[in-house]
């Protein structure tokens, strides 16, 4: 679990969120092993570096160009509220439990509809309802 990955600032939720789905089969698998990773018991060490260019998420996507991206303008935005809501910017590091911790503290239940705006996996609510639970497991754990 020691190399580190990198995520452009709208991939912490969509992390968050996954559930097997994706662009193509490379890029779901890629995402799920990603995710499997941060998912493990040691996956809140794991480090990750803020980029606003292709990361290791968008290593095979099929939208990916170069370090950009066909919907270059619609991502740029994506990331930019996403940045501005957890407080990151280019090139910070972070552990995925320090993303967690970030998300909990600054996102709220809810927002995914005006952050996530023009996200076509907006609609089926898997990072909404990831966001609840992960506020809800933080609640539960802060008063255990």
């Amino acid at each position: 679990m020691s190399a580190s990955v990198t995520f452009r600032p709208h991939h912490f939720l969509c992390a968050l969120g996954f559930q097997g789905k994706g662009y193509s089969d490379r890029f779901t698998a890629n995402m799920a092993g990603i995710v499997k990773r941060l998912r493990a018991p040691d996956g809140g060490a794991v480090k990750i570096e803020v980029t606003f260019q292709a990361d290791s998420i968008c290593a095979p996507c099929p939208h990916k160009r170069g370090q950009s991206c066909e919907k270059a303008g619609k991502i740029a935005a994506l990331d930019m509220r996403h940045a501005r809501a957890l407080s990151v910017a280019d090139g910070d590091c972070l552990t995925w439990a320090d993303a967690q911790a970030r998300i909990v503290a600054q996102v709220p239940p809810g927002s995914l509809a005006q952050l996530c705006k023009g996200c076509q996996w907006l609609e089926l609510g898997l990072c909404e309802a990831a966001l609840r639970t992960l506020h809800t497991g933080q609640t539960e754990k802060g008063r255990g």
